[in-house]
Formats: structure tokens, sequence, C-alpha cells
């Protein structure tokens, strides 16, 4: 058996325990006994292997072997302030961002924004990241901020952070020249119809850039998804 399982804290001494949906998947779906080996990890960089020692009503009891860390990221830390967009699309941004390497999603309120990031929707989008990780075989959870509005995001640009906003009318993506030399990476992506004017203002006041990703116009999890692939 080769299934990864989310734990809700590190192992300990060489035992973990399995809560919840992931202690009833391995014992209900997958039908699981003593004996049987799985791969845990508790979203904070690595994985462990470990083998069931006991099924309970609504735990499973397991012996972990030496974990194994990710290697370090190859470049900065890179947060994606994303207008969500509607429905299911969501869940594919996240998955798709989450596959990527992204550290950062955070649900940004704009002027022109159609989804509202509320505590249910940001809920679902971290059970999103967590069942992403198991598929993709990332052991860092990327990290859903709190929703924000754009200049509540613009005052997070300090120094040895830089920021670029996706705009359809800016210079190409220097992805090398915003990434070199950068301690963190911020990028803007705003709702299908475009960053105001008052917007995208703010954010050339606040030093953040704009690039475009192209010569179509693209949907909100296409531009987020094209970001996190050049940047993360």
């Amino acid at each position: 058996m080769s299934e990864r399982f989310f734990l809700e804290t590190v192992p300990r001494d060489g035992r973990a325990v399995l809560v919840g949906d992931e202690a009833r998947h391995l014992a209900r779906v997958l039908r699981a006994a003593p004996g049987d080996e799985v791969a845990v990890f508790s979203g904070t960089g690595t994985q462990w292997p470990a083998r069931v020692v006991r099924i309970g009503r609504d735990e499973v009891e397991l012996e972990t072997g030496p974990g194994r860390a990710d290697p370090p990221a190859a470049g900065p830390p890179l947060t994606l302030a994303v207008a969500l967009p509607k429905g299911e699309r969501q869940k594919w941004l996240v998955e798709k961002l989450t596959e990527l390497g992204v550290t950062r999603l955070l649900p940004l309120r704009t002027e022109r924004g159609v989804a509202e990031a509320t505590p249910a929707a940001v809920e679902r989008l971290r059970r999103g990241v967590i069942e992403a990780c198991k598929q993709c075989g990332r052991n860092t959870l990327m990290e859903i901020a709190a929703p924000a509005t754009v200049a509540e995001v613009l005052a997070g640009l300090t120094a040895g952070c830089r920021g670029v906003v996706a705009d359809p009318l800016g210079p190409a993506l220097d992805a090398a020249a915003l990434r070199n030399g950068a301690g963190a990476v911020l990028a803007l992506v705003g709702p299908e119809g475009g960053f105001t004017a008052a917007e995208l203002a703010a954010a050339q006041q606040a030093g953040a850039g704009r690039a475009t990703l192209g010569p179509h116009i693209l949907r909100v999890e296409t531009a987020a998804m094209a970001l996190a692939a050049r940047l993360a």
C-alpha cells in the first residue's frame, strides 16, 4: 500500500495517530490491517514511512520510521494574491498552485471581484491543499492566508519583497529579474473584469511592477497558474 496520509501533528518517539477523515479512509475505505505500510506527512516538509499498528473506531495508530525532509526551495517564497473565480474553478486553482510549489495563496478582495472568500470557502481551500499535497507528493502545505484587499496586500511589500501585478497592458514578464536577489515575491491576479485604474495606481505607488502573460486574455486561474509556473 503506497497511499499518503496527512497527520495533524508530527510523529513523536516513532509513533503517530491518524484521526478524522484520514483514519476513516484508511480503515474503512482501504480496509487496512495491522502490518500494512503507508506514508504520512504533517505539512511541515517531511514524509515518514509508517506501519499500521492498531485500528480503532476513530483513529489509526502507526509506527513511523526515519523521516525524509524536502530539499530547500530553489527560489524565493512566492505569494499569489488572487481574486477567486467562481465555484469549482477554485478547487482547480488550489490543486494546480499546490502542485507548482506556490508558498501562499491569498484570496484577494477587489472592486470587481465576483466570488466572496467566506470562512467556509477558505476552509474548503485549505482542505483542497491537503488533498493536492497527498496526490502530488508535496510535503509542505501551501498556506491559505486570510482574505485581504488590494491595499492591505500592497502594504506587505516591504524591503526585500518584490511585487508584480498581472496586467494585459503591461510589459512582458521578466521572471528572472523579478526573482534574482529577492527575499520574497508577491504576485497579484485580478478578477475577470480586471483591476480598476485606482487599484493599478495603488500598486504602482507601492512599488509593484506590471506584467503581461501573453497576447491573450486569460481566466483568473490560468493567469495564476502561468505566474506560478514562471515564479515558483
